[in-house]
């Protein structure tokens, strides 16, 4: 059996003027026209992408801002046309880019369903057939027949996502839809997509919310600069993903001071935790020069880059006479994160600055599994920053 999508080396280019002024005056852009032509370059905002997508397969498409998985989605809703390359289609596609695309202040949420619908792609017929449970999904039902301008913007984006959620297209492209919205709509529209993909329709999602990613989708897309960085399991990708910043770190950040720093092991090399689980942390420091009365610290983030967790050793009265060449481990207790992903970052200084930090060191998942361990709840610290006592101890390599 066929793929129902075919991406095919896909290439968009976009020309950049580099040297256009904005908010010239009229005599500025005339006495500029005799200039000469402003300089321009060309901007690849995709490069050779190229994957298939399997009839009923939900595809998380995920990378920084900028990676090029906006104009990817585009170019399959045919809003833009790809420089090079092909897209072979098997089936109707229909996006929801942008919450509220194709409504009208001045009409009544009842003719925006229509309007919207037959934007979307969707007959009169289906419309008709999927009226109420649209209203019902939205909770618009008292104000169906009000004109749009006098909706909240919850309930526009929550009409906006009900016509799109009950559209029979084979094909469904979501870009974003729940970066908005409350913790209520997200849970429900999370249900809905899980429904649509059970029922063997394709979905192709974007979102930065990487738990949104890993419950729904089995296979991940990684873009990075415009092209495919990674492509496999959700999980193996959200890894690849999280790490893209420690990649692409710049030599200036070791101030010259490094030689080598390596994690030898995450608790006992596993990559994944439960809540209130300990965690220990081992590796190596081969450093240039010796220091003295050295600060060696730890952050843990999580998804958005958000630090939860700090320790360092001076912080609970553990002094290290000096470091070179050494190798540590760092025990914690009773870990209090929730579920989701988290990176390491690793810092050296001498109590004033930090000669050496690397973000990103290692990248580990907190398991949904179980939530609740020795009747503690991790969502009580979720929002706080914790300095997490922990064991040090360092030895000479």
């Amino acid at each position: 059996m066929k793929p129902i999508l075919e991406i095919q080396k896909i290439s968009k280019k976009f020309r950049i003027n580099s040297q256009q002024q904005p908010y010239l005056s009229i005599r500025d852009s005339v006495a500029n026209a005799f200039k000469g032509k402003s300089k321009t370059e060309d901007f690849w905002a995709l490069k050779d992408v190229s994957f298939n997508v399997e009839q009923g397969d939900t595809i998380g498409i995920i990378g920084k801002n900028g990676a090029g998985k906006s104009t990817l989605l585009k170019i399959l809703s045919k809003i833009t046309p790809p420089t090079s390359g092909k897209i072979i289609g098997r089936g109707r596609i229909a996006s929801l880019l942008e919450v509220g695309t194709g409504f009208h202040p001045e009409l009544s949420g009842r003719e925006n369903i229509f309007m919207n619908g037959s934007i979307l792609g969707m007959k009169r017929v289906e419309i008709q057939k999927n009226f109420e449970a649209i209203v019902d999904f939205a909770g618009i039902d008292k104000f169906i027949d009000t004109p749009l301008k006098h909706y909240s913007s919850g309930m526009q984006l929550r009409l906006a996502f009900a016509v799109a959620a009950f559209l029979e297209n084979e094909i469904l492209i979501i870009d974003e839809v729940l970066a908005v919205g409350d913790a209520e709509f997200q849970k429900k529209c999370m249900g809905k997509m899980e429904d649509v993909s059970k029922s063997g329709r394709t979905i192709l999602f974007v979102s930065h919310q990487l738990s949104s990613i890993e419950s729904l989708c089995k296979k991940c897309v990684v873009l990075n600069k415009g092209k495919i960085f990674f492509e496999g399991n959700t999980a193996d990708a959200i890894n690849n993903y999280v790490s893209l910043n420690n990649n692409s770190k710049s030599e200036t950040e070791t101030n010259d001071l490094i030689k080598e720093i390596k994690i030898t092991s995450l608790t006992s090399g596993l990559k994944s935790i439960l809540p209130f689980d300990s965690i220990s942390i081992t590796g190596k420091i081969i450093l240039k020069e010796l220091i003295k009365n050295p600060v060696v610290g730890i952050v843990i983030r999580n998804v958005f880059n958000i630090p939860v967790i700090g320790i360092n050793n001076k912080t609970y009265g553990v002094e290290f006479s000096s470091l070179k060449n050494n190798y540590f481990e760092i025990k914690l207790d009773n870990v209090p994160l929730i579920p989701g992903f988290y990176t390491v970052d690793f810092y050296i200084g001498d109590g004033i600055v930090d000669h050496y930090k690397v973000e990103n060191l290692i990248v580990f998942e907190v398991s949904d599994e179980l939530i609740f361990q020795n009747g503690k709840n991790p969502e009580s610290k979720v929002n706080s920053f914790v300095l997490q006592s922990a064991e040090w101890h360092i030895s000479d390599v």
